[in-house]
């Protein structure tokens, strides 16, 4: 069998299957082409039963805390098979709402495992079957990426695991180490931890959320100290081997070397692309340091291929790959479209307390020479975050003496991957801190802390 199509996508995650859209939307004819489930790594395995999983932690520790709250809550206990369920079933809604949009947009869905043997054709095979053959004019590679492993160090989805088996442990384990302190680091760490499982958290650089401002990450360090989490930054990891039923991880500080045993260890020191067995080797594309190197337009070195997403490299973002996806199907269209500021994307990290930043930190704002000044208001001034019992947090905003630029915006705190929605609106229509502490906020919010840290950065903050 084959067809001929417009465009054809390998990859169904929130680049892919948002490139498909908007190639539809264009009167392109598209096929979308997966291997898995509809949805990708994003809604299955990654963004969405994450935030499940820590609701139900969320939820526990609130629960924990009843009493604060004049409530009487009695023999309150985490049932760990329900919490994963409830995960899986909101991955299950999430990729079938996919599979609606598909048919909704009249996409046409190929499931098998995809291979580009020339620049405008596809072979999918699903079990050894034989080939189905697709035509395309353009093929945008949109395949994400895969959990990276310490050399020397294989996964065996029992005591060596990544983040998937992390998802869908069948019970909740007594003690866990986990390698890598960046975002998904610390949100497992916080949601195993909240659940009664003893945490080490080992970091190679010096701080954890290595690329948060070092003032924020500092303040979640603090509190995940407070919640008996037990984490090391500029630790380089030795060794990890299994011993009985569980692990030993071997760690070296400076010139000290300790070694710590859990039942699991969670290794999440990154992603690396997923490149191989597409045939984009013997094309000639251009692969660098396990991703695939594209321009401005997301084109490879080999015309009519392109590549979106995780799998052209950082920031690795489900939001950033799906503008990717748009700005390049609109290229292919020829139309007029938006261009993406990376230095301008927010980053979320979803434990408790929330972490969530847009542009420079502090540090690299004043690497790069700015006189800056800055902007403070800790939640502990807040009426509202009084009044919700979420007194823990901090906004910072970062702006540029001179011109009163916002730099950069970071917060940690209740809510703050909400509100980092408001900054990011800011520093796109280049918000000044007058004109941020001139907007009236409803009161009581959170969002007021905004108002007032940009009111601080002029001197004017009224409740601090």
């Amino acid at each position: 069998m084959e067809k001929e199509y417009d465009i054809a996508i390998i990859g169904s995650g929130p680049g892919g299957y948002v490139a498909a859209i908007r190639a539809s939307q264009l009167k392109l004819q598209t096929v979308l082409i997966e291997r898995e489930n509809l949805g990708g790594i994003c809604l299955n395995w990654g963004c969405i039963p994450t935030k499940a999983l820590l609701k139900s932690a969320e939820v526990y520790g609130s629960m924990k805390h009843a009493s604060d709250f004049g409530l009487n809550a009695e023999k309150i206990s985490p049932d760990f098979t329900k919490i994963i369920e409830r995960s899986r079933k909101v991955a299950e809604m999430n990729s079938k709402g996919v599979e609606f949009l598909m048919k909704k947009n009249k996409i046409d869905v190929v499931k098998g495992n995809a291979r580009i043997t020339g620049s405008s054709l596809i072979e999918v095979t699903t079990d050894n079957k034989k080939a189905d053959k697709i035509q395309a004019k353009h093929i945008i590679v949109a395949t994400g990426g895969r959990p990276r492993s310490i050399p020397g160090i294989e996964f065996d989805g029992d005591k060596l695991i990544e983040y998937r088996k992390a998802m869908s442990l069948d019970t909740l384990p007594k003690s866990m180490v986990i390698i890598g302190a960046g975002a998904i680091g610390v949100e497992f760490a916080y949601f195993y931890n909240e659940l009664g499982t003893e945490i080490t958290l080992i970091e190679m650089l010096d701080q954890l959320l290595p690329i948060e401002d070092k003032e924020i990450s500092d303040i979640l360090a603090k509190s995940f100290k407070k919640n008996k989490i037990t984490a090391h930054t500029s630790a380089k990891v030795e060794s990890v081997r299994k011993k009985g039923k569980g692990v030993e991880v071997t760690f070296s500080k400076k010139e000290n070397s300790d070694t710590v045993t859990a039942e699991k260890a969670l290794i999440a020191i990154g992603i690396q692309g997923n490149w191989e067995n597409l045939g984009l080797e013997e094309l000639g594309v251009t692969v660098e340091k396990g991703f695939i190197k594209v321009n401005e337009l997301y084109q490879t070195n080999i015309k009519g291929i392109y590549a979106i997403g995780d799998i052209i490299g950082p920031p690795l973002l489900a939001h950033v790959a799906s503008h990717e996806g748009v700005i390049c199907v609109e290229k292919i269209a020829n139309i007029t479209t938006h261009p993406l500021d990376y230095n301008s994307i927010p980053g979320c990290t979803y434990c408790q307390p929330q972490v969530a930043s847009i542009g420079l930190t502090e540090a690299k704002a004043l690497e790069l020479g700015y006189d800056i000044k800055i902007g403070r208001f800790p939640y502990t001034a807040s009426g509202k975050a009084r009044a919700i019992g979420e007194r823990e947090g901090l906004v910072k905003l970062i702006f540029d003496k001179k011109y009163g630029e916002l730099l950069g915006a970071h917060i940690i705190g209740s809510e703050a991957t909400e509100l980092i929605a408001e900054l990011g609106v800011a520093k796109a229509l280049e918000s000044t801190p007058v004109e941020l502490s001139k907007i009236i906020h409803a009161h009581p919010t959170l969002s007021e802390m905004i108002m007032e840290a940009a009111g601080d950065a002029l001197g004017e903050a009224i409740h601090i």
